[in-house]
Formats: C-alpha cells, structure tokens, sequence
C-alpha cells in the first residue's frame, strides 16, 4: 500500500506560533529580536528577519518603557501568507504614532513598523492571564511571505515614505 502523502510538505503552510515571555530589561528587546530572526530562519523567512526584527524591537521596547507589571508576552504566528507578532502587556493604555519632529530623539517608531509592514498593525484588547487579562492589550504587526509580495528592498523602502 503507497504511502499517505501528508500537505503540506515538512509543516510548511500549517500555522505554526511560538512564545517568548519578557520582562521589563534592557536586554530584553535584543533577545526578542534574536527569537524572531531565529524562529524566521528556521522557517526559511530569511527575507522577513530584517523588517520583523526592527518592529519586534520597537513593540517590545515600547511595552518595557511604558507597561507597568512584570513584562510582556511576544507571540509568533508564522503562516503560509504571512507572519503576525503581537507583543501583549499589562496596560490598556494604546500607543500613539507621534508628529515627527526632525528634533526629536524618539517617536519614529511606529512610523516605521507602518512602513515597513505597509500599515498592517494595530491593538486588541485583552492580554493573557498574568500580564493584565482584560485589562492589558496586544499591538501587533503583520508581514506576507515572500510568495505574497513582501518587498525585498526594505530600507528603500523605509526610506522613501518616512
């Protein structure tokens, strides 16, 4: 009897998600960037380490500096069209995408994680048990795969819109 072909080939295609728990240090936004380009590359998303790694590290960076409790939760979904990052902490307050003033040392950060996920993220409500529950929230960013037209020029493309 022939063997039962399983789809898709070696998971690819299967949504798949991996945790990462984070707590309020200075290191902290360097191992979540770590996490994610390891958990890309293992998945062949090499094209997608770059532009997820600097919006990881600025949700995690921003839920360090401005979530009160004991850290935050980042969350991975790899998908076959795309890969979603929710970064969950204890705290309803939503972040804001400020004015840009070429003075200013911060509030660039949102504007890129709009560029570079072409205005795919936002906020829910809620986080888990431990980090807040109802009362925390989630912002999250989307990128495609490559076979759903991710850019491949992505400081180009930063450059061009911010």
């Amino acid at each position: 009897m022939p063997e039962t072909p399983t789809w898709p080939p070696d998971g690819r295609g299967v949504p798949h998600s991996y945790t990462l728990f984070c707590p309020s240090l200075d290191t902290t936004p360097r191992i979540a960037r770590d996490f994610i380009a390891s958990v890309l590359h293992s998945q062949q998303l090499d094209d997608l380490i770059d532009a997820a790694t600097m919006c990881t590290s600025e949700l995690v960076t921003n839920a360090c500096v401005h979530a009160k409790g004991i850290g935050s939760l980042l969350w991975l979904a790899v998908g076959p069209a795309h890969i979603r990052v929710t970064v969950y902490d204890g705290t309803q307050e939503l972040p804001v995408r400020r004015d840009l003033d070429e003075n200013s040392e911060g509030g660039r950060g949102l504007w890129m994680v709009d560029v570079l996920t072409d205005g795919r993220w936002g906020t829910e409500s809620g986080a888990p048990l431990g980090l807040g529950g109802l009362d925390g929230k989630g912002v999250w960013f989307e990128l495609r795969t490559r076979e759903n037209g991710l850019g491949t020029d992505i400081a180009g493309m930063a450059a061009s819109r911010i």
